[in-house]
């Protein structure tokens, strides 16, 4: 029976990044929807659950993407009250890559450091959903957080989206002035840099004087980088004494992962993959490696 991909796509046009890495991942055909609203996802959904029985459903699954998470996580939460027993399906949200991309970088943090207990993690530009949920899953493992924000309501705003989506605590702190950042590197253990692209968050001086520090991750690919001194294909090279890793020393483990969560998607029709079981699979792959 052929493994089909269901694409529920917030955006205009569904993203054919995703659709390349499904076929690569295993999905024989895939049907995808731009656009979509909340009103339409109970009939897509039906209609992908109702021409399989039950016992063939781990044939069919349902990708959620988009450039919106926001509007990736009201659709994922619509198809799931579409399911009833036993007609269900497995489904993924990695709305405009930002689940697989924050979890990629929370990973290769814990294989760096191993026990995040107690570590203290500065997240520049933290309100964003990369920000956001690599935040969540880096206090759930037990580190202090602190997640950056030029404008102090929304900076708040996304601690409290942290604190409730994840159940854990986090802080949230003002940057609106890069003469600060020394201080806020003060004792730190983890730099991840999620600002946007082409704009450098952190000059090569502020996070060589932490002497705390033992890992930066920079997820902007653009020149100039987020964090002077990271080269962008860095993967765990060490440099002034700290292991760094650039956005696609990031993003290659972040494909490989892409892949593997589609490919699970196939095997049971019950998977909800979302940032935390996005991670269990990513420390599965990690796990295999070593």
């Amino acid at each position: 029976m052929r493994k089909l991909l269901l694409q529920l796509d917030s955006s205009r046009l569904p993203s054919v990044f995703d659709q390349v890495v499904a076929y690569d991942a295993g999905a024989d055909d895939i049907m995808s929807y731009g656009g979509v609203t909340e009103t339409d996802v109970r009939d897509l959904i039906h209609g992908c659950i109702f021409t399989r029985g039950p016992k063939d459903l781990h044939n069919t699954a349902v990708w959620i993407g988009g450039s919106n998470m926001s509007a990736g996580e009201q659709l994922l939460a619509m198809a799931q009250d579409a399911l009833f027993a036993p007609f269900t399906v497995s489904m993924m949200l990695d709305s405009n890559g930002s689940n697989t991309t924050a979890v990629a970088a929370v990973v290769k943090i814990e294989e760096t450091l191993g026990n995040l207990e107690g570590k203290k993690v500065l997240i520049l530009a933290g309100t964003g959903p990369v920000g956001q949920r690599a935040g969540g899953l880096l206090a759930k493992d037990g580190a202090h957080v602190t997640i950056t924000s030029r404008k102090p309501e929304q900076g708040e705003k996304a601690r409290q989206f942290i604190s409730a989506r994840f159940n854990v605590q986090v802080e949230a702190t003002t940057l609106n002035d890069p003469a600060a950042l020394p201080e806020l590197c003060k004792d730190i253990d983890v730099l991840l840099n999620s600002g946007p692209a082409g704009v450098q968050m952190v000059p090569k001086s502020a996070w060589t004087a932490a002497k705390s520090l033992k890992i930066a991750v920079d997820l902007n690919a653009v020149p100039p980088l987020g964090i002077e001194g990271v080269e962008v294909s860095d993967a765990g090279v060490v440099r002034e004494g700290v292991v760094v890793y650039g956005a696609f020393g990031v993003g290659n483990f972040k494909t490989k992962l892409h892949k593997a969560c589609v490919a699970r998607l196939f095997t049971r029709n019950d998977l909800v993959l979302d940032a935390e079981t996005i991670a269990d699979i990513a420390r599965e792959l990690v796990a295999k490696k070593q």
